[in-house]
């Protein structure tokens, strides 16, 4: 009888100390649920992460500036924005070509310049300038563009002012070096006109830096 006093007794004390962990463990899971949503695609209160914090697509990323209206409106005369062109080429050395260009009649012409060399950089370089994809040409060793501004005068006060870009990429093949015209991509353009406008206006437009 003892004996089996004694296993009983231990049967109970057994199932007590189940029974106390069973409930200990319940009562973990409900602070875990109470602290948190059950709701599909939420994290509760942990907001550092998922759908609690959000994903910032772009943000910090440098916005890209529009580029200038061509032709642009200068409220100028036309011989003070003819000489401001002249200004402006010989800064970004470029050379005037004074055969072609008319300054009574509002038309500076530069010289070919040379904006990049060597066939490791020249097809990226002038892929910026120009849309190369147009050509059959192959191994673009150099990058050249030809500048030809154009001031319309609209009164004695104002005048529209046009841009454009003879952009041509050098191969070096078998047969010799060949110049090949491609289409502008108005890089060449809108780099101009900005230096323009901060040289007759004294500020650079809006977006651009000086």
């Amino acid at each position: 009888m003892v004996r089996v006093i004694s296993l009983v007794l231990g049967t109970v004390l057994l199932a007590s100390s189940v029974a106390g962990q069973g409930k200990g463990v319940d009562k973990q899971s409900e602070r875990v649920r109470d602290g948190g949503s059950r709701a599909p695609a939420s994290n509760g209160s942990k907001t550092d992460v998922g759908t609690g914090r959000g994903i910032d697509f772009g943000k910090g990323r440098t916005h890209e500036v529009p580029p200038l209206p061509n032709p642009y409106r200068f409220s100028a005369r036309r011989d003070v924005i003819v000489k401001a062109v002249a200004d402006v080429m010989r800064d970004r050395n470029l050379i005037l070509d004074e055969a072609a260009s008319k300054p009574g009649e509002g038309i500076v012409v530069s010289q070919s310049y040379t904006f990049t060399k060597g066939a490791v950089v020249s097809q990226s370089e002038l892929s910026r300038y120009a849309d190369i994809t147009t050509s059959t040409a192959r191994g673009w060793t150099r990058g050249r563009y030809t500048l030809t501004v154009e001031v319309q005068p609209i009164d004695g006060n104002s005048a529209n002012v046009s841009v454009n870009a003879k952009v041509e990429g050098r191969t070096d093949g078998a047969t010799g070096a060949e110049w090949v015209t491609l289409p502008s991509l108005g890089l060449a353009e809108d780099e101009f006109l900005s230096a323009l406008v901060t040289g007759v206006t004294g500020v650079p437009p809006p977006g651009r830096t000086q």
